[in-house]
């Protein structure tokens, strides 16, 4: 896997990405989960590895705190006229990026999260010379990550964990920064999303474990998650 090239290839990653109305990509809606969109942020570069943005949120609000992320958030009806107009105007709020300068690609699979959130993923570039401005209510940092991070496994870890006598998989990458030592634990739907993205585009299965996330009527029926949330976290 380290020998695949990751120069950007624009017309590999529309060809694996979905229009967001395609009857070829998931979409989920369920009134008991909270829809939302996220940016699946990437930085394309002429001679070397395209990269992602991926912000660490700061710790205000109840979900999600110093969490690891793309930018994004909650469909808002009174600002947004679809997911797309809510992962635009999330990424403009975040790290200052105008809609005008970000290119929409397409689309992945909808799908439902462990914190009753369904998430539509939408693939768009940024140039590279764009000016990244974080919203300090929100963002603590704005991070570049080389997309050969993710797809090293040496990076990649995986656990199985026990909820409710059921067992689930949880993605995550420990990520140093460089400039500053940091450790940045990339996990959960961020996590998922990274290594979806790179089966669909490279063809190459991250995990190894052959578990499968929870389907969204199982989560609807979990009581327990939110409760070992945290004790899950002291796993990486």
């Amino acid at each position: 896997m380290d020998k695949l090239n990751l120069i950007f290839n624009g017309n590999l990653i529309r060809k694996s990405v979905y229009p967001f109305d395609s009857p070829l990509r998931i979409s989920i809606k369920d009134d008991f989960f909270t829809s939302s969109a996220v940016l699946f942020s990437i930085i394309p570069h002429e001679n070397k590895t395209y990269e992602l943005i991926l912000i660490h949120r700061s710790d205000r609000g109840t979900k999600h705190r110093g969490e690891m992320s793309f930018p994004g958030g909650k469909f808002d009806p009174q600002l947004d006229s679809s997911l797309k107009d809510t992962a635009l105007r999330e990424t403009e709020e975040e790290i200052g990026v105008s809609p005008k300068n970000i290119k929409i690609f397409g689309c992945l699979d909808d799908f439902p999260t462990m914190t009753r959130y369904i998430i539509t993923p939408f693939v768009g570039i940024i140039n590279k010379d764009q000016v990244l401005i974080k919203d300090n209510r929100e963002v603590q940092r704005i991070l570049k990550i080389p997309i050969s991070f993710f797809t090293s496994k040496i990076h990649f870890r995986e656990e199985a964990v026990d909820i409710e006598r059921r067992k689930f998989p949880i993605f995550y990458y420990n990520y140093i920064d460089d400039s500053s030592g940091q450790k940045y634990t990339i996990w959960g739907a961020t996590a998922y999303l990274i290594t979806v993205f790179i089966e669909k585009v490279y063809g190459f299965n991250m995990s190894e474990s052959g578990l499968e996330r929870f389907q969204l009527k199982t989560i609807k029926q979990l009581k327990e998650y939110i409760k070992i949330r945290n004790q899950i976290t002291k796993k990486f």
